[in-house]
């Protein structure tokens, strides 16, 4: 029927639960992240993996290719990429577009690896799946084929948008909207890059904040309810 099965996936980080988790799975700091400070994220509370070793690469490739093996997916929304991809994880930091902030001693050099082997696989083992990147930073190259020295996504999150829109219905009268504005932020994007484009995900609707219909209809939408018909 046309509908793509897309799995949310998150490879940046995982539960620091030591009881059915696997962080101290030898009874180490550092079996799969890496030790000490470096492999806990401070910002999220969980631990972070070390793309160097062989048996995390194996892990989360594994991981991948049973997805798709088992499942028979259709591909993958990488969660929290900016994580991987700088040794800074994003923590603190605010990206202004200059390529200093992209290439550099900040740059995970084993992180960028990973993604480029796990676009690799995906595409080996399912000709056509898709591969969704969520980048808060604007890497450039995310979405450029490997063979032409990129990343290999095929798309990156619009990750603007959300807010956007969230801010627009919330705080701007429907007569005032900039339709300039709009059209400008829905465009705006690296040459050629594609992009999804979305309203909203579970970070604004349930992270501490309204769906966009909530927002749209508030009280009205209990309005009669209690009423019988």
């Amino acid at each position: 029927m046309g509908i793509k099965i897309i799995i949310d996936l998150v490879h940046s980080h995982a539960s620091n639960n030591v009881i059915d988790g696997i962080n101290k799975f030898d009874g180490t700091d550092h079996s799969f992240s890496h030790a000490g400070a470096r492999g806990y994220h401070s910002g999220w509370d969980s631990m972070l993996f070390d793309y160097t070793k062989y048996e995390v690469k194996r892990f989360l490739l594994s991981n991948l290719a049973w997805f798709l093996d088992e499942y028979k997916i259709d591909g993958f929304r990488f969660d929290a990429v900016t994580s991987i991809l700088y040794h800074h994880h994003g923590i603190n930091y605010s990206f202004s577009g200059g390529y200093s902030e992209y290439f550099g001693l900040q740059t995970d050099l084993d992180g960028i690896i990973y993604l480029m082997l796990a676009n690799t696989l995906i595409h080996k083992i399912r000709p056509g799946a898709l591969t969704i990147a969520e980048d808060v930073s604007g890497f450039p190259t995310l979405c450029r084929t490997i063979r032409d020295g990129g990343i290999g996504f095929d798309y990156r999150l619009g990750m603007f948008l959300p807010d956007m829109w969230i801010k627009t219905v919330k705080e701007v009268p429907d007569e005032d909207w900039n339709m300039g504005h709009l059209v400008h932020s829905l465009t705006n994007r690296r040459w050629k890059e594609k992009v999804v484009a979305y309203a909203e995900s579970h970070d604004q609707a349930i992270v501490g904040d309204k769906t966009l219909s909530m927002r749209l209809f508030e009280a009205e939408i209990y309005h009669g309810m209690d009423r019988r018909s």
